[in-house]
């Protein structure tokens, strides 16, 4: 997107103002957003967005900024800017003096679509989401229903001072679908989403039948709930997004944003036992096709699989470049950021529970009396310590080893560590589940996962006896 040229000359404009390392992130974004409210078209919008950020590091210091303009002068403009902003002294580093012999990294062609967005007219994708809604539509308390469609694609181009030069071409869709369901004056929702790093064969992948007819079966089985118990009792999480609990509770913990200021609770416990011993706990952006993948990261680092927790031992911490200065640990290809507007750090990308060894119906089988959590909504969780409390979108209660009647209004509380060292069995049917995560560099992409974990106990808010 640049010239080799441009970019050897803001590195060097850096390397002479007395930065260490010099970092340039181009990217062009173009989104495409459809809303469908109960059959209708409510929004529908497309956006091309493009800018560079460029990022200097002093030893661990560094300065960040960012621009819309991708001139010559504009790029030079904001490194000066930075440069002077740090009080540099002029000091000329070699490496800027000679010029730089970047070294091309070459794409693997993981997640390369099949479907370009331009191979079908806006009237299949409004097609496709009118047969979510019709399948939503399970019976006729659903009163309304609403399905979405988003659609990415993002070249990004990231060189430093070193000589990385990547390049790389991301693709994702999303497909989203909420049902209402009112009766007798009680109304309850349920909710069903799929998105990979695929264009439209997303929709061979997950027909929009399907979804929507999930999303509105949630809706009708909430309707129809008792009140959930409130009480300590074995907890079966739920498959697929189930995982989000770990991503909040355990996943952060482990990024070098907060081990480096020793604001996580899990800080230098590598080796430790940290979980139980049937925990696997992987972060793997090389997943074909997954909705938090890429082939590089946002520092233009390869991304790898990184096994985080082995047999309930801690491996590796999630680590940027910066996060690497300041902890010692190897960078694990885990830099990214929303957009260019933000400065990258140590982030998730697909992380799951791996698959264990107990059958499905032999795990249920453990509990004599307790919840199955099998689809969650929300939920908030304390940075560093990884308290949490999330809302159960869709539970069951397990009487005798068997599942039963369903409940709702079920609220999990308890600390993410703690939890991860109750997990007492997994089974192997792993599944998993596209969402957005906020933290300091932005919104970004990512797939948490699990097969069916059992915890030994786990304290449940609810309204039941």
């Amino acid at each position: 997107m640049l010239s080799e040229t441009l970019v050897a000359d803001v590195m060097a404009h850096a390397l002479r103002g007395g930065a260490s390392f010099a970092e340039l992130y181009v990217e062009r974004w173009r989104r495409r957003y459809l809303r469908v409210l109960n059959g209708e078209v409510k929004e529908a919008t497309s956006g091309l967005e493009y800018g560079a950020g460029v990022r200097l590091f002093y030893g661990t210091e560094v300065a960040y900024g960012y621009t819309n303009d991708l001139s010559p002068r504009a790029l030079l403009d904001v490194t000066g800017n930075l440069v002077r902003a740090r009080g540099a002294v002029g000091r000329v580093d070699s490496r800027g003096a000679g010029g730089l012999d970047f070294r091309k990294a070459a794409a693997r062609g993981l997640h390369t679509p099949q479907v370009r967005f331009d191979d079908h007219p806006k009237r299949y994708r409004l097609d496709r989401l009118r047969e979510a809604d019709a399948a939503a539509r399970i019976a006729p308390e659903i009163v309304q229903v609403e399905c979405t469609l988003q659609e990415w694609e993002q070249d990004i181009l990231v060189a430093n001072s070193l000589g990385t030069w990547a390049e790389d071409r991301r693709v994702r869709s999303r497909i989203a679908v909420n049902a209402i369901a009112q009766e007798n004056g009680t109304v309850q929702t349920g909710t069903a989403l799929e998105g990979l790093s695929v264009g439209l064969e997303l929709f061979d992948r997950h027909p929009p039948h399907e979804v929507g007819r999930r999303a509105g079966a949630q809706a009708l089985t909430n309707l129809r709930a008792g009140p959930a118990p409130a009480g300590t009792m074995p907890v079966v999480i739920g498959n697929g997004f189930g995982g989000v609990i770990f991503h909040e509770a355990v996943g952060h913990l482990l990024e070098t944003t907060s081990v480096a200021k020793k604001a996580s609770v899990l800080s230098d416990m590598v080796g430790q036992q940290v979980a139980g011993p049937v925990v696997t706990y992987i972060d793997d952006g090389t997943t074909r096709h997954g909705w938090g993948s890429s082939e590089f990261d946002d520092e233009g680092a390869p991304t790898q699989r990184t096994v985080l927790i082995e047999g309930g031992v801690l491996k590796s911490y999630l680590v940027d470049r910066w996060g690497s200065l300041l902890t010692g640990y190897a960078p694990t290809g885990s830099g990214r950021r929303q957009d260019y507007t933000f400065a990258p750090t140590s982030r998730m990308r697909n992380t799951f529970i791996a698959p264990g060894e107990t059958p499905l119906e032999a795990l249920f089988q453990q509990v004599d009396q307790g919840l199955y959590a099998k689809a969650f909504r929300g939920g908030q969780v304390k940075p560093g310590s990884g308290e949490y409390n999330f809302g159960v979108q869709e539970a069951y209660m397990i009487r005798r080893g068997r599942i039963a009647e369903a409940v709702r209004g079920a609220m999990l509380v308890g600390k993410g560590p703690d939890t991860l060292r109750r997990v007492v069995a997994i089974s192997g049917d792993l599944r998993t589940g596209s969402g957005m995560c906020g933290s300091l560099s932005g919104a970004i992409p990512v797939e948490v996962g699990q097969p069916h974990v059992l915890v030994s106990e786990i304290v449940v808010g609810g309204e039941g006896a």
